[in-house]
C-alpha cells in the first residue's frame, strides 16, 4: 500500500478485491488530503456492476431508523448485500455517490458514519460524492447510496 508512481507524481494505494483483481486509489499529493474517500480510483479489467441507489428499507419495504446515522448503516447494509449478490465485496467498491436530505446534518455526524463506514467496509475508499437532494424517493428517508463495483 501506498505505492508512488514517479511519472505523474501520484500517490497510489492498491487492493485486493473479492474478485482477485484490483483497484487502485490515486490521491495526488498536491491536492488536499481526501477523507473518507479517494480523489480517484482506477480499475483493472472487471466486470462493472451498477448498483441501484439504497435507501434505509428493510425487508418490508418500510424505512428503518431515526436517525442519519442508523438509516446510512441500513443503506449501506442493503448496497453491500445487493453487490455482494452480484459477486462483489467491499473493496470492489469503485465509486459511490450518497444522497442527503440534510448535508449539514451528515456532516455533523461525520465521525460517527465513518465508524460505520469502517465496520462494515474497512479502511478502503472508493472515489465518492455527498450531494444534498430536496427529498428521496422514500419521502421518510435521510440518505441514499448508489454505486459501482468492478468484479474480476
Amino acid at each position: 500500500m501506498g505505492a508512488q508512481n514517479g511519472e505523474r507524481g501520484v500517490a497510489a494505494d492498491t487492493g485486493a478485491s473479492a474478485g482477485g483483481g484490483e483497484l487502485e486509489r490515486i490521491n495526488p499529493p498536491h491536492l488536499a488530503p481526501p477523507t473518507g474517500f479517494s480523489h480517484a480510483v482506477r480499475a483493472a479489467p472487471g466486470t462493472m456492476v451498477f448498483l441501484a441507489g439504497q435507501t434505509a428499507l428493510d425487508g418490508s419495504g418500510r424505512i428503518v431508523g431515526d436517525g442519519i446515522v442508523e438509516q446510512f448503516e441500513r443503506a449501506l447494509a442493503n448496497l453491500l448485500d445487493v453487490a455482494a449478490a452480484c459477486g462483489a465485496g467491499p473493496s470492489d467498491l469503485s465509486k459511490l455517490t450518497v444522497f442527503a436530505v440534510d448535508v449539514a446534518d451528515y456532516r455533523r455526524h461525520a465521525r460517527d458514519l465513518g465508524a460505520v463506514w469502517k465496520r462494515l467496509v474497512g479502511g478502503a475508499y472508493p472515489a465518492m460524492a455527498v450531494i444534498g437532494a430536496t427529498r428521496l424517493w422514500d419521502e421518510t428517508a435521510l440518505v441514499e447510496i448508489e454505486g459501482i463495483a468492478v468484479v474480476r
